[in-house]
Formats: structure tokens, C-alpha cells, sequence
């Protein structure tokens, strides 16, 4: 496919007055208050606010609007007029509203006050804060420490989410999973295998002086905006892209800038990708292996004709093991199998592969296409062989590069919010706050999933997040949730976990990041961390939604008062009226990642907490990066047979995770519905279907349970041969908890074994 490649489907480029009309619905249909347009001013700017959205980082030279589509929906979500009051529940049970979508749930409006769950009434009642706290620590206190879970979205800024891994371990155990498990878990886990680092290497000035960007399973359009400008700056000074992904995302094909008048008066748009390759479900390994096979034979012709390598082989030498093996594999490795793993042809790859091959510095860049398989961290194994082939990790312009979906994911990791006691210096905080951490690990995702449905965990405090849309398995998880002694659920606004409430539930209504954080110092600012490994400091200006509300660092002090014995050198009353005090004790805790923290807190661009990998120091246990021989060629844990599909599961351009903003993808021309599931002609034809029909999809995971999803209408898309699309997070019950990667346990919501059934 060339740079003509579009979605007859598709409504445009991404960008241009299709994204100014998307926002502008939301500000309509959230009856936002008009100063909101001076937040979005202030969104993504030293002294301002930094974007609830996901954590593409924020140049130093910013531009006046310095937000994207995405990130002007999340503000205005947050900032809506609608209020979700005590009395909303006059009119309302807990079971009516399980018939709700999350669309509407969330049109309720922000929430006003803390909540107490009332079994009699089958409705939430308004309590003070000391009550909630007071009944919180109450069970908290007679539940063992080994029952209780403290689960995080990637929300929370850094002050909140270090005092919230403190809470966890003063309490007693590391059951600190993340939404990171659900979705770049594969990246912590498979990048530290290979490079020693759990995070990318590339920083912002790699992507101004980069010839050449690979995508792989990333669609900056819909979850990432804010990257469609570097992109259209590095096609402006000759630089190529080339994309692998199943669907065509219309971010990577073209784009029309909304900052930039004169793309806007006369419809110019960029062509993104020079090439984009439609590899099916589960193919990049097969494809990645093509790639190296292309750089390889390169090479040996060079070396044949006596001209220039083509790989690093000085880079190869000095800084990598398990090449000879790796080299190998390629050699060996024939091109039908690959075209027969990959979807694609062997032309097309090495079109692909001559693009790596004439660039001087590439960077890989990939989402969840790759991390969301049985063997996700295969995929990125590979990835990682292919740029250090030609020493792409590690020096200006080059590197590898996942985006992160989510604002402070990867910072929350940083801080200390972890399962596996080996990431945490518990020397530290034994010496901060004289007292024995927990040694042993703690649940990740998975396991509280199925510690829940086995009944050992027992109450769930979850800092943000909609867990049970968010999970696999969504139906056994509701009945599970229920069962539960405790749910706390740190929220600004409705969602579908706050509707299977345990025998004691507290819904904490919580500020948002706009708004102001006054406490006893004044206003406070947070700070978060992006994929870039850059720290930046966030002040909200807003007026909070309620004067009932609480930030999230003053709800974690609470509910610690009333749980814990008191530790004099444990100040939560301290902490809670300066955040700068909690940096302190983060800076004293990670001294090399955070040092002159308070002092550097409003750097323009973020400042640099560092990546060994950066600076080519490998912190693996052979000191080296390693080259990874790939014992299979599909990221699959089960095989093709006759009717068996892989579904990959996707967002809509009008959400963010599991918040649903409304029913408009116009990216892939799916307009009012979101019951829709996405198949290419050739495969409808040979189901015996039609466009148009309502279907079932039924998993194919072997495990003896049947899980299904009814009221799909067959719609025809632009995909590989047996891959089909639906919508995340609707899909979650189709997939199997134990359907996950094999090293990190992020779930396979990217290949999903499942079959069609026609409906009456």
C-alpha cells in the first residue's frame, strides 16, 4: 500500500474541522461553563494544568493550545455543568441503573459528596467525610492485610500515589496492581528483559532530529493527537513512516492541523505514512522477522560487494549478546512462513525493509497492538532486534518508543506503586518511616481478578479507575465485586463499578486535576510523569465542582488515619497541607531519579529524571542488550482452525479507556452505535453472512465456559483475512482471565479466539 491508502469508510484526515466539531459537541453536551476555555489555555503549560488524557509528553517551546482533541474532551468531560447530587438518588436504585450505559452514567454529572451504600434502600446515601473514613478503617482494621487490594488508575499524580504505596505497605502487603497490568505491563516486563529498561529511550529531541518513525500497533489519532504534530514536522523535513498495523487508523494516513490556518482554510493535508501494511491479529513477529531478514541480506551483499555495512557492527560487538544465534533465525527463516504468519507479502516487507535499511536513525514506535498478546513481550523483543541491528537504541534521533495511554501510568510505577517488591528500596522506606515493609509480593491484576472470584480478596480501595469495565471475565468479576466485604471507589463521577457495591461500599468524590487544591499552604500543585520519562508540575485554577470534595492526597491521609496506628514520623496532617513536603520524601527515596525536585518542578518541558538505556548502559544481567531468538512466529497462544476469528478489541475516536464521550467514530464512519463488530467482505461472504445482520461472538478459549456477546451488527471494513474488530471495553467479557501475556499477564485483548454465530 502507498500513500493514496485510505479508509472509504473513514470521514477524513484525522485533525482539521472534524476534530473542532468533536470538541465542540462535548462543550455543548457537557454545558460547560465558559471559563472552561481559559483552562484549555492554561492545559499542558509550565504554571498550568497538565492534561488528564494520556502522557504524551509537553515540549519546552509549547504552543498556545497546547491540547489535542482527546485532551480538550477529558477537560471538558470533567468540567461539565452537570452535578450528580445526593438526591440524584431519590429517583434512582442501584439495580435500575445496572441498565445504563456508561455513556449515560457518566452524563449524570460530577459527584458532590461522599457516599455510603444502603443495602435497605438499594441506594447510595450521603455521609460526612469523617464517617466515611471512620467505616472505611473500621473494616479495613478487621480484614487480614493479605484480603485487601489497593488498586490504582493511571490518574493519581505522583505526591498522592507515593503517600497511597505507603498506605498499602504501612498496612501490610504490596497488593498494589496498576492499570498499567491491563495494558503496558508487557512493556515494563519486555523492554527490561532486553535493554534493562522498563520504560522507552527515546526523549523529545529524538523526534526532531529522527529520519525515520516504524509504527507498530499505535494510533496516535484517536489516542495520542498531540503526536500527529511531530509526525506532520517530520514528514515536512523528509523524514519516512511506515506503519504495521490490522486496521488503518486515519492519524498514521493523513492529517490536517488545527492550529494551523491556512491547513484549515484550504483542507491541505499531510500524508503520514509513506507505506502502511494491514498485518493481521498476532502477526508482527512474523513481520518484524521479515524486516531483519531484509537488513541482513543487505548486509551480506555489501559485504559481498566490499561496500559499507549495513548493520552496526561495532554496536553489535561492544553492547549486545545473542546475535550469532538471532542471525540465525533470520537466515533460516523463509519468506513463506513469514507471509504466511504476517498476512502480508514479501514484497511489501521488503519495501519496508529497504526504508529501515536507507535510514540513518529510526525510532519504533508502538501501543497496544503489540504489548496485548499471548506474547506480547515477543513482539517487543522483536522490535528491539530489529533497531539494534543497526544500533537505533541509544543515540540522537533513534530509539524505542511506547506510547502510554494513560497520564501518570508510567509515573505511578516510578513512586512506588508496585507488586514485586524488587522495584521498591524498602531499605528506604524503612529508614523514612521505621518500620518493616512487606516482603512478600503482592497480587497482580490477574491474581486479585481471580482472588476475587475465589473470595480470598475480600475489599478493594481503588484509586480512580472503572475496574469492572476495565477487566476481563466482566461478568463473573460483577458477581464477584459484590461478594466483597469492602469497596472504596475514588471517583468524579458514575461509573459501572460503583453499581455492585460489597457489604460495606463508599463511593469518595474527588477533585479533578483543573481545579484548585487549597490547603493549608495555599493551592497545591501535583506533579506527573510522562513517556518520556520527563517530571512536570500541575496547578489547577479552577473552582472545585462541590465544596465537598477532596484531592486524592487528602482522601489516602484519611482513610490511613483512620486505619492505621500512629507512626510519629508518619505526618499524613503535615503531608495533606504541603505537597512539597511529599516530594521531600520522594526525592529522598529515588535521590538519583528526583533530585532538586521542588526545585525543577516547573521546568518547561518536564524535567529529565534519565534512562540507562538512553546512555547505552544495559542494566540486564549480562550488561548487554540482548538479542532475542523468537521460538515461534505469531504473538498467539492457540492455532487457526475453521471459523475461529481473532478479534481485536479497539477504541472509539469519542472515548478515552473506558470513559464513553458519545457514539461518533468518524474515523471508521460508525455513527450512533457502538454494537457493531468489523470484518472484511471475504470473510462475511465465507461465514455466510451479510452486511448488515446482527451476530454473536462467542469466545474460543479453551477452557470449558462459554462467554458471549449478542447484538452485533456485521459491518463491513477495510481488514486482514481473519481478523475482526469490536469495541473495548463492551468486549471484556469475551475474554478469559487467563488469556494473558505469558511474562507480564496483560491480557490478549488484541487477538481473541472467537467464534461468530448468526442471530434470529
Amino acid at each position: 500500500m502507498n500513500e493514496h491508502l485510505t479508509d472509504p469508510a473513514s470521514e477524513g484526515p484525522a485533525g482539521g474541522w472534524g476534530s473542532v466539531k468533536s470538541i465542540a459537541r462535548i462543550y455543548g453536551e457537557t454545558l460547560s461553563n465558559p471559563a472552561v476555555l481559559e483552562t484549555l489555555k492554561q492545559q499542558n503549560k509550565p504554571g498550568g494544568f497538565m492534561c488528564v488524557s494520556c502522557a504524551w509528553p509537553k515540549p519546552a517551546n509549547y504552543h498556545p493550545f497546547g491540547f489535542c482533541e482527546n485532551g480538550a474532551k477529558a477537560t471538558l468531560w470533567e468540567s461539565t455543568s452537570a452535578r450528580c447530587k445526593p438526591d440524584f438518588w431519590n429517583d434512582h436504585t442501584v439495580l435500575e441503573l445496572r441498565d445504563w450505559k456508561d455513556h449515560d452514567l457518566e452524563m449524570a454529572g460530577r459527584l458532590t459528596h461522599p457516599m455510603r451504600y444502603d443495602a435497605d434502600t438499594d441506594r447510595y446515601v450521603e455521609v460526612s467525610w469523617e464517617e466515611a473514613f471512620s467505616g472505611i478503617g473500621a473494616v479495613l482494621k478487621r480484614l487480614e492485610p493479605k484480603e485487601v487490594v489497593f488498586y490504582s488508575s493511571g490518574h493519581a499524580g505522583l505526591e498522592a500515589s507515593y503517600l497511597y504505596a505507603l498506605l498499602a505497605r504501612l498496612y501490610g502487603n504490596n497488593n498494589l496492581p496498576q492499570s498499567s497490568n491491563m495494558c503496558h505491563e508487557t512493556t515494563s516486563v519486555g523492554l527490561t528483559k532486553v535493554i534493562g529498561s522498563p520504560v522507552g529511550t527515546v526523549v523529545w529531541d529524538d523526534l526532531e532530529k529522527t529520519d525515520c518513525l516504524f509504527f507498530f500497533g499505535q494510533n496516535p489519532g484517536s489516542n495520542s493527537p498531540r503526536f500527529l504534530h511531530p509526525l506532520q514536522e517530520a514528514k515536512q523535513r523528509g523524514a519516512k513512516i511506515v506503519t504495521f498495523n490490522p486496521v488503518i487508523e486515519q492519524g498514521l494516513v493523513s492529517f490536517v492541523n488545527p492550529q494551523s490556518p491556512r491547513q484549515m482554510l484550504t483542507g491541505e493535508e499531510t500524508v503520514i505514512s509513506d507505506l502502511y501494511l494491514q498485518v493481521q491479529s498476532g502477526g508482527d513477529v512474523a513481520a518484524i522477522l521479515g524486516l531483519c531478514k531484509v537488513v541482513v541480506e543487505a548486509d551480506d551483499d555489501a559485504k559481498t560487494l566490499g561496500l559499507k555495512r549495513i548493520l552496526d557492527v561495532e554496536f553489535i560487538e561492544q553492547h549486545t549478546t545473542g546475535f550469532d544465534r538471532f542471525v540465525d533465525c533470520v537466515r533460516t527463516a523463509s519468506w513463506s512462513d513469514i507471509e504466511r504468519e504476517s498476512g502480508l507479502t514479501e514484497p511489501d516487507i521488503r519495501r519496508a525493509g529497504q526504508i529501515y535499511v536507507e535510514a540513518e536513525r529510526v525510532i519504533g514506535v508502538y501501543g497496544m497492538g503489540l504489548t496485548q498478546h499471548s506474547k506480547g513481550a515477543l513482539n517487543i523483543a522483536m522490535l528491539a532486534n530489529l533497531l539494534m541491528l543497526r544500533g537505533n537504541i541509544g543515540r540522537e534521533g533513534a530509539g524505542v518508543c511506547p506510547v502510554r495511554g494513560h497520564s501518570n501510568v508510567q509515573g505511578q510505577r516510578t513512586v512506588g506503586i508496585a507488586e514485586k517488591t524488587k522495584l521498591v528500596p524498602m531499605d528506604k522506606l524503612k529508614e523514612l518511616f521505621d518500620f518493616d515493609p512487606p516482603t512478600e509480593d503482592g497480587t497482580h491484576m490477574v491474581d486479585a481478578v481471580k482472588g476475587l472470584m475465589s473470595g480470598h480478596v475480600k475489599g478493594f480501595v481503588s484509586l480512580g479507575g472503572n475496574l469492572l469495565r476495565a477487566v476481563p471475565d466482566q461478568r463473573d468479576m460483577e458477581v464477584a465485586w459484590a461478594k466483597q466485604e469492602l469497596t472504596v471507589m475514588v471517583s468524579t463521577k458514575l461509573n459501572r463499578s460503583h453499581l455492585f457495591p460489597a457489604k460495606a461500599a463508599y463511593i469518595l468524590p474527588c477533585l479533578s486535576r483543573s481545579e484548585v487544591d487549597d490547603q493549608a499552604t495555599g493551592n497545591q500543585y501535583i506533579s506527573i510523569e510522562d513517556s518520556f520519562s520527563h517530571i512536570h508540575g500541575s496547578i489547577g485554577k479552577r473552582s472545585p465542582a462541590s465544596e465537598h470534595l477532596k484531592s486524592e492526597l487528602a482522601i489516602i491521609a484519611g482513610i490511613a488515619k483512620a486505619t492505621l496506628p500512629v507512626n510519629p514520623k508518619v505526618t499524613w496532617d503535615d503531608w495533606t497541607g504541603d505537597y512539597s513536603l511529599v516530594r521531600d520524601l520522594i526525592e529522598k527515596t529515588y535521590p538519583e531519579d528526583f533530585a532538586k525536585y521542588n526545585e525543577r518542578l516547573n521546568e518547561p518541558g518536564g524535567f529529565y529524571r534519565g534512562n540507562a538505556a538512553h546512555d547505552r548502559i544495559w542494566k540486564t544481567p549480562e550488561k548487554k542488550a540482548v538479542f532475542t531468538t523468537p521460538d515461534q512466529l505469531n504473538s498467539l497462544s492457540f492455532p487457526d482452525r475453521p471459523g475461529r476469528y481473532r478479534l481485536l478489541t479497539m477504541r472509539s475516536n469519542d472515548q478515552f479507556n473506558t470513559t464513553i464521550y458519545g457514539y461518533s467514530d468518524r474515523f471508521r464512519g460508525i455513527e450512533g452505535t457502538r454494537d457493531v463488530v468489523l470484518m472484511c467482505a471475504e470473510d462475511i461472504a465465507e461465514a455466510g453472512l451479510a452486511p448488515g445482520q446482527t451476530v454473536r461472538l462467542v469466545s474460543d478459549f479453551e477452557d470449558g465456559r462459554r462467554r458471549e456477546l449478542g447484538g452485533l451488527v456485521v459491518t463491513q471494513h477495510a481488514l486482514p483475512k481473519g481478523t475482526i474488530c469490536s469495541y473495548y471495553p463492551e468486549c471484556n467479557v469475551l475474554n478469559a482471565i487467563d488469556h494473558h501475556d505469558e511474562l507480564s499477564k496483560t491480557p490478549a485483548s488484541k487477538s481473541i479466539p472467537v467464534r461468530i454465530e448468526a442471530e434470529p
